[in-house]
């Protein structure tokens, strides 16, 4: 494996305290702006509006358009281009009675008078097709929450699975706060970054913990603070170069990959953010708060901590 650290002997466990406050104040934030607001601005794909797919002469840009749709009076419409750049999927968040291609048309002309745009297809969707979408969604995301539990129950004892799920709830939650405190709207690419997210961060702490595992039967005569100390240290390197290598990836999907993965990219960035320290300080601390209790109530004492 990579090492771009050798001979790391950072104090982990010394700080989790810390975090645990952090975190909660982040959760804490995150249930009252839910509370505020009235839950999450949800995109068309759940609250309903009208699918336009047009098609123009020549490529355009997809903010061009997005900024003639706007002018046309279709505020917050979300604009998918094609891989060619001359056919577009147009969400308006509208069911008017009027053909909306009509307003569409006449912004695409005066945009660029040589486009002409041409209708392929239209669909609305209405508000009961949305709030289905939005309820598969919510389960979509709390089904893979829970396979995973039931996964990482199986796979660990009790006090590890526990600290996973509690950290795996904290990155996807802390996420969707960012997501939420920026104004952006819940969309279907957004529980996908979600969902992407969960996997990510389910996969970091259980590399955490393989190894803490593998240390525990090797180092069992430390307190199980130095063991954890001692293994995180050993993943501290193949840690920083997984989350800097997906973070700098998916920077450059915010930065320059168009408004239409924008909401995607930021949402994986919060999350690795969140999923690389909450891998150390929020499943492992857990796991070790767990464990000295357990030793309590079994009369177990071993050596305290350096």
């Amino acid at each position: 494996m990579i090492q771009i650290l050798h001979d790391t002997n950072i104090h982990f466990m010394k700080y989790r305290r810390y975090f645990y406050i952090f975190s909660s104040l982040v959760m804490l934030a995150t249930v009252g702006w839910l509370v505020a607001h009235g839950g999450p601005r949800y995109s068309v794909d759940f609250t309903g509006g009208t699918l336009l797919q047009v098609q123009v002469a020549h490529p355009m840009h997809a903010d061009a358009v997005r900024k003639a749709v706007d002018e046309a009076g279709f505020h917050g419409s979300e604009i998918q281009a094609s891989g060619t750049g001359n056919e577009f999927l147009i969400r308006l968040a509208t069911q008017e009675e009027k053909d909306p291609f009509v307003k569409v048309q006449a912004a695409l002309l005066k945009l660029a008078p040589d486009s002409k745009p041409e209708l392929r297809h239209i669909e609305a969707v209405g508000p009961k097709i949305g709030a289905e979408l939005r309820s598969k969604a919510i389960w979509a995301v709390l089904t893979s929450l829970g396979a995973i539990l039931l996964y990482v129950g199986i796979r660990y004892e009790f006090k590890f699975a526990l600290g996973a799920v509690i950290a795996l709830f904290h990155d996807v939650f802390a996420a969707l706060g960012v997501i939420l405190f920026l104004n952006r709207e819940v969309s279907l690419t957004v529980i996908a970054a979600l969902l992407t997210l969960a996997g990510y961060s389910i996969n970091d702490t259980i590399v955490v913990f393989d190894r803490i595992r593998e240390r525990s039967k090797q180092l069992h005569k430390l307190s199980h603070e130095e063991m954890m100390n001692t293994a995180m240290n050993e993943t501290l390197s193949r840690t920083i170069i997984t989350s800097l290598t997906v973070f700098l990836a998916t920077l450059a999907l915010f930065l320059f990959g168009g408004e239409v993965i924008n909401d995607f990219a930021l949402c994986m960035l919060a999350g690795v953010v969140f999923g690389t320290y909450s891998s150390i300080y929020v499943a492992s601390g857990l796991a070790l708060d767990i464990w000295n209790w357990i030793d309590k109530q079994k009369g177990v004492t071993r050596a305290k901590a350096a």
